[in-house]
């Protein structure tokens, strides 16, 4: 688990440097942590209580109430991406991802055609880039 922790923080470096204030760069690896590791569960009570108890409410207010430029992070994901996979034989992929959901609380779930189950269905639907090169792909965005 040290080695994983330590594979993430280093991973995580260069994006939490472009977050700016202390309490989100200390916050992101906890969230990260949290959506990547064990749970069934991703939203943040679960994920608070599973690592980091005393902190929810810094957890939340990453979440919730942060709000800091997008673009940074984004230009950042796009160096590291062309870092792994770039290539002049590299393709970028855009892709439909219907995830299926039960109930219209979601933003954007409706009946729609669902491309993994092949029929229409009560689903959220996103569209993904991902930079590929052979085996290996790399998501650069999801809307």
């Amino acid at each position: 688990m040290a080695e994983q922790d330590a594979t993430l923080t280093e991973w995580l470096k260069p994006f939490i440097e472009k977050l700016g204030h202390k309490k989100r760069r200390q916050m992101c690896p906890v969230y990260i942590s949290g959506l990547i590791g064990p749970g069934d569960r991703k939203s943040i009570e679960p994920m608070a209580e599973r690592l980091a108890p005393d902190r929810y409410d810094r957890l939340h207010h990453f979440i919730s109430d942060g709000i800091w430029d997008a673009g940074p992070l984004e230009a950042e994901l796009a160096v590291q991406a062309d870092r792994l996979v770039g290539a002049s034989d590299a393709f970028l992929v855009i892709d439909d991802t219907a995830l299926p959901k039960k109930g219209d609380h979601s933003v954007g779930v409706a009946p729609q055609y669902a491309s993994m189950l092949g029929k229409r269905a009560n689903c959220q639907t996103l569209v993904s880039l991902t930079l590929a090169h052979d085996e290996v792909p790399v998501p650069v965005g999801l809307r």
